[in-house]
């Protein structure tokens, strides 16, 4: 059967003007004229037999089906757009993997490792780009996903199935200068200081302190980062005590730049993650889980809380 499919040019010029909200602007980009865009954009409502935009006293505005159609056509577009540019740098010569992940466990865990990946699997490429919550693998074009979760979340995520590689462990630390002759405070001590929160985990300090059977008012309390890298540069630079993963600060307790500040480490709820869309995987796919599964098995030897490097860390930094 004939595909009832628009052009690229048409969905390109639809999506630049939707997102500049112009006509003008949107040939501006494209080097096109104006009249150009309005034409494939007319051409493209005529297909879809659907407004895609509307004018308004102020210029133009997306219908709300053109709204929801914009969303879709830049998720393909950039698709394409992935595909072409993995297809042009591989040249036929490698083969890729494009995966999802957590940002600070992807800078600070897995790219530290891709050496050694690129020694085992030369014709292996890997391309990353951050996620920090599920999507849905059908429009996001991923092979695979890092994942840091709970067994709940990873059973609610449709459509996937899950590798458990390493169990997360948090403690807390501090810039060195926040401790009294360079000894740990108590938990006791620790509820009285500011505390680094993280915003996506905002029952992190509660759950460590109730642990503890300490009772902590200020356990919500303090300033909130994003991403534990945002956290650890903040604990780096004196604003207070983060409670991190400890496989994610191992160059910081190494190098003195961050101490720990309560030698209570805590297993935590969540878990990090090897996610997969279900049915038929890539041989490129099951060799960078197989590699996965080995680094983590052997990062799992330091004690917790240790900042002794990892037998992982020191194959990666040979």
């Amino acid at each position: 059967m004939r595909r009832h499919l628009p052009s690229t040019q048409a969905l390109a010029c639809f999506e630049a003007a939707a997102r500049h909200q112009s006509f003008t602007r949107a040939a501006q980009e494209l080097a096109l004229t104006q009249g150009a865009v309005s034409r494939q954009v007319a051409s493209l409502e005529s297909l879809v037999g659907v407004p895609l935009f509307r004018r308004t006293r102020h210029g133009m505005e997306l219908t709300p089906a053109g709204a929801d159609y914009a969303r879709q056509v830049s998720r393909q577009l950039d698709a394409l757009e992935r595909g072409t540019l993995d297809l042009r740098s591989r040249q036929g010569q490698l083969d890729s993997v494009l995966i999802a992940s957590v940002p600070t466990f992807a800078t600070r865990w897995l790219i530290p490792r891709l050496p050694g990946l690129a020694r085992l699997h030369p014709q292996l490429q890997v391309h990353i780009e951050a996620r920090s919550r599920p999507f849905l693998f059908s429009e996001a074009g991923f092979d695979a996903a890092l994942f840091a979760g709970t067994p709940e979340q990873l059973r609610q995520w449709a459509g996937t199935r899950s590798v458990l590689l390493l169990a997360e462990d948090v403690i807390p630390v501090c810039n060195p200068a926040f401790l009294a002759a360079g000894r740990p405070l108590s938990p006791t001590r620790l509820a009285q200081v500011p505390l680094l929160q993280q915003s996506t985990r905002p029952e992190a300090w509660r759950q460590w302190f109730d642990a503890q059977g300490v009772q902590a008012e200020a356990a919500l309390a303090g300033p909130r980062y994003e991403l534990f890298s945002m956290q650890v540069a903040a604990a780096v630079s004196g604003l207070g005590v983060a409670l991190v993963p400890t496989l994610l600060v191992q160059q910081e307790l190494q190098s003195g730049l961050l101490a720990i500040a309560c030698d209570r480490p805590l297993r935590g709820q969540r878990a990090y993650y090897l996610v997969e869309p279900e049915g038929l995987e890539r041989p490129a796919v099951a060799r960078l889980r197989q590699w996965l599964k080995d680094e983590a098995a052997a990062d799992q030897a330091p004690a917790m809380g240790s900042a002794a490097p990892s037998k992982a860390q020191k194959r990666s930094s040979q």
